[in-house]
């Protein structure tokens, strides 16, 4: 089995891999903020009015966020905590060609965010779930949990697209993601990638659920954990991760919004393939959280309901962070093919979408 193939590194180790890997990312995020400022104060745009209009855009997306993406890391934190691993492997039980189908549906009652679908994805196919299937639960359950659902319907309230934002959202989402499970096909033994411990905890990538690293719902020998702190350290841990890409992502979006001239958004928006191809490169770069993303996309409102409803779809299922989770965790040409489906699918479902609601 592909769960045996991992290497367990000593703690230290990992842990001076893991503050190394901080350090760096650390500087990285200075050097660009720093640019940033530079950037403004040589355009003339680090006025006061510019300040005053990024600070309400980028608080006023935090209020809204928040409060949802605290709902997801706790219903997490119980799926993860409490509830077996053997939940999950029922699926395996079905026959083949209703996994893929029945892997999608399974997305509407788990609240897994994308980052927490990659560790979940990785645990059923290690445990026998067809490929095909747990990559389509993995790429569906961030984009049709119910926070998900519920959050994108807030986001939009009080607006003509809501409805067609919300199931154009969940029917695009469920068709890119069965359209993934159908590329990647039967079962391959060579799918899940052999890496080490370490390597995982460089990149981001948490298989901790039950604590003790073999990604279970249970107690392995000479791991007593209690279950409270278990359920503390994930609910701390998963706010704080998507916490600090909803920080970024929202700043970004108000700082594009501040700094860009609305002249350009409003002659990309126009241009109906470039100015889908354009949030979905946004939506790759931002890297948000899909529990939060909703009310980053409504604010782009230079944008149609086709490119906002493509920065929906695609982002959950392609973004930065995520291209790093899926290299380290799958095997070569994984990541290709996510990309390419995915883009496809999202393109054309979007453009007919446009047609259809006009």
């Amino acid at each position: 089995m592909a769960e045996r193939a991992l290497s367990i590194s000593p703690p230290a180790e990992i842990a001076k891999s893991a503050a190394n890997d901080g350090i760096r990312k650390g500087w990285a995020w200075f050097s660009v903020a720093v640019t940033f400022v530079v950037a403004l104060a040589a355009t003339g745009s680090f006025t006061g009015a510019a300040v005053s209009n990024f600070r309400i855009i980028f608080s006023s997306l935090l209020l809204q966020a928040v409060p949802l993406v605290m709902m997801g890391a706790f219903v997490a934190a119980v799926i993860g905590t409490f509830v077996p691993s053997s939940v999950f492997t029922r699926l395996g039980r079905l026959p083949e060609p209703l996994q893929i189908p029945m892997a999608a549906v399974a997305g509407f009652a788990f609240p897994v965010c994308e980052c927490g679908s990659v560790p979940v994805a990785r645990r059923l196919v290690a445990r026998g779930v067809i490929p095909s299937a747990a990559v389509t639960f993995m790429l569906a359950a961030p984009i049709l949990n119910p926070i998900v659902i519920a959050s994108t319907s807030i986001a939009y309230r009080g607006r003509d697209i809501l409805w067609p934002m919300v199931l154009g959202r969940i029917g695009l989402g469920f068709v890119a993601a069965m359209a993934v499970g159908w590329v990647i096909g039967p079962r391959r033994d060579d799918f899940l990638r052999r890496v080490s411990t370490e390597d995982l905890s460089a990149s981001g990538y948490r298989d901790d659920v039950a604590g003790c690293g073999c990604g279970d719902a249970h107690d392995c020998d000479g791991y007593d954990e209690p279950r409270w702190k278990k359920f503390c350290n994930s609910l701390a841990g998963d706010f704080t991760y998507m916490g600090r890409f909803l920080i970024l992502g929202a700043a970004v979006a108000a700082a594009l919004q501040t700094v860009v001239p609305q002249s350009i958004f409003g002659s990309v928006a126009d241009t109906p393939i470039v100015g889908i191809l354009t949030m979905m490169v946004l939506a790759f770069a931002l890297s948000l959280c899909s529990e939060s993303d909703a009310f980053v996309a409504a604010s782009f409102v230079q944008f149609g309901m086709g490119p906002q409803l493509a920065f929906l779809v695609f982002g959950p299922m392609m973004d930065a962070k995520l291209a790093f989770l899926y290299n380290a965790t799958f095997s070569k040409g994984f990541l290709k093919t996510v990309v390419a489906v995915v883009a496809v699918v999202t393109v054309a479902g979007t453009l007919w979408i446009e047609v259809l609601v006009g």
